[in-house]
């Protein structure tokens, strides 16, 4: 067997499952909370492992071992950052926003953030962070796109935009049918197959490489010095922005509902320790993976590295189902993005005294899909920078303002300055000429001065 017709085979099989869910989840919602957020009854291991896949995604498959391949040592720097994000959430904010959220009923990070004030002010700050997830969103799920676009053309010689359009299709129709069910169980197998992957693919690159040889490839390089090779205060920003990578976690509304939607007590205990044994598989393998093509293979694009990989590495059945996972993956993280979007209109932006149904509701999602698709064919970026900018300034807009809200109350001028500023600050320095190495600007700047007004707006008591 080909390894063409291996990875065919098992993407058929796997999709068809992924189907299946979506029709199994339906039949479990009956209304927009089961839509939103599963009726709060999420286990530990599916809300540890489709919260890691869903902050991870492309950007970890294709754009980590990408850097990795590009920069060599200094891509080291990625596994504190994305790790500390992972222990930001889970050690501080899950057992605090699970604890919040019930108090309050929330169904979404926007919930939580609105919680506290009145009147007009509730209106606009509801009207601010939906209007941010939904830019954000939009840039965040063409990326995931985009990445099953080139994972199919690179595999199948399929045309970039028909593998895009054949993917896009098959996660709207589980998300439309299943919700948030369907898309936290398949997430949960994506995070799985993601973990296998992260260890497979490694160890057979090492094996072929040396360990030794390895060894002695890095140690030309310094930890100390950027991708580029300058030292000095521009290293110090390219650890600094790459760093700053992991004080986004927390502003993350696909990832932090899973907290809201965790039972309570010692599942978020379990699912705390689940995360971060995953984060610690999923990061070092792919710079491992990374650092390892580097003495194998050339690659034209560098986000290809993996896929590269395995086609070079793997017997043809074996790398066909390693594949098939990986680009299910990528095609299904989109998922969880595509649902919080359409929340952001059919819940966040409702009038209190209107009902939204479940039809309308689908509709956002099909219509977000359809926005996400006509960038990813039209707009071309990288996956790496694409999902940064969305993931700095969600995480910048929201993250300090969660944080002081589930610790105190925060007028409501401070509250919607900080959502602006950190937003702005993001897009700012994310579309303007100042981008020295790791981008130290757009990642930190912005949340450390949203950080800053939301401090000054905190109510004792």
């Amino acid at each position: 067997m080909s390894s063409s017709t291996a990875i065919l085979l098992t993407l058929i099989f796997y999709k068809i499952i992924l189907i299946f869910i979506g029709f199994w989840a339906n039949r479990r919602t009956k209304n927009t909370s089961d839509y939103f957020l599963g009726g709060g009854k999420l286990g530990p291991w599916v809300a540890a492992l489709s919260a890691s896949a869903s902050s991870s995604s492309a950007w970890t498959l294709l754009g980590v071992s990408g850097a990795a391949y590009l920069w060599g040592l200094p891509a080291l720097w990625l596994f504190p950052a994305t790790l500390s994000g992972f222990m930001i959430n889970w050690i501080y904010i899950a057992p605090r926003l699970s604890e919040y959220g019930r108090n309050i009923n929330a169904l979404t990070l926007t919930d939580v953030l609105a919680t506290g004030h009145n009147g007009e002010s509730i209106r606009i700050i509801r009207w601010i962070a939906s209007s941010i997830i939904l830019f954000c969103f939009i840039f965040y799920i063409a990326s995931q796109f985009d990445a099953a676009g080139q994972s199919f053309q690179s595999t199948f010689g399929i045309q970039k935009n028909s593998s895009i359009l054949l993917g896009a299709g098959i996660i709207l129709i589980y998300t439309l049918l299943g919700g948030f069910w369907a898309v936290s169980v398949t997430d949960t197998l994506q995070g799985i197959m993601m973990a296998l992957s992260a260890i497979i693919l490694p160890l057979v690159a090492i094996m072929h490489v040396g360990f030794e040889n390895l060894l002695i490839h890095l140690s030309n390089q310094s930890l100390f010095l950027s991708p580029a090779g300058s030292g000095g205060i521009v290293v110090l920003g390219f650890i600094l922005g790459t760093m700053g990578i992991g004080i986004g976690y927390p502003g993350q509304p696909h990832v932090v509902n899973r907290f809201l939607a965790i039972k309570p007590g010692p599942s978020i205990k379990e699912g705390k320790l689940i995360a971060i044994v995953w984060a610690l598989i999923i990061y070092p393998g792919m710079i491992l993976l990374g650092w390892a093509g580097r003495l194998l293979i050339d690659v034209h694009k560098n986000e290809q590295i993996l896929i590269e990989m395995s086609n070079y590495l793997l017997p043809p059945v074996i790398s066909g189902i390693v594949l098939a996972a990986v680009l299910s993956a990528i095609m299904s993280t989109a998922d969880s993005q595509l649902l919080v979007a359409a929340s952001s209109i059919s819940h966040d932006l409702k009038h209190k005294n209107k009902d939204f149904s479940l039809l309308q509701t689908r509709i956002s999602v099909a219509l977000i899909c359809v926005f996400a698709v006509l960038m990813a064919l039209f707009i071309d970026k990288s996956i790496y920078s694409r999902v940064l900018f969305a993931f700095s300034a969600m995480g910048s807009a929201f993250g300090p303002l969660l944080i002081g809200r589930i610790n105190g109350h925060i007028d409501s001028k401070y509250a919607i300055s900080a959502m602006l500023i950190g937003f702005i600050g993001t897009l700012i320095f994310y579309y303007s000429d100042i981008k020295p190495e790791g981008n130290p600007f757009e990642r930190i700047l912005p949340f450390v001065i949203s950080s800053l007004i939301v401090y000054s707006g905190m109510k004792k008591g």
